[in-house]
């Protein structure tokens, strides 16, 4: 849920088109596929989607997320590995509701 002036975390996105350049900050995003819409009097609900609904954002900052470890051990048989993962993410801000 949003609202105008939020500002969140959601995952990486990748170009729309295969040729297309990768996201940078200061571009902007637009979400077509939206679920619910309230504007505090009325309520609509898409099956599966809303026709003409959109919400545009700009990219704040790319960046990755603190590591998690992950270590997978077996006692007595010499069995130990540790691994670590960044999950990738972009921070947007959102611009307008329509």
């Amino acid at each position: 849920m949003v609202s105008l002036g939020d500002t969140l975390k959601i995952e990486k996105l990748s170009p729309v088109t295969p040729g297309q350049a990768a996201y940078a900050v200061g571009d902007a995003v637009t979400f077509d596929k939206v679920l619910v819409v309230d504007n505090g009097k009325d309520t609509t609900i898409g099956m599966p989607y809303i026709a003409g609904a959109k919400v545009s954002a700009n990219i704040q900052k790319i960046d990755r997320a603190k590591k998690v470890v992950v270590i997978k051990y077996k006692a007595k048989s010499n069995y130990f590995k540790k691994r670590g993962h960044r999950q990738p993410f972009f921070e947007v801000k959102i611009t307008k509701l329509a």
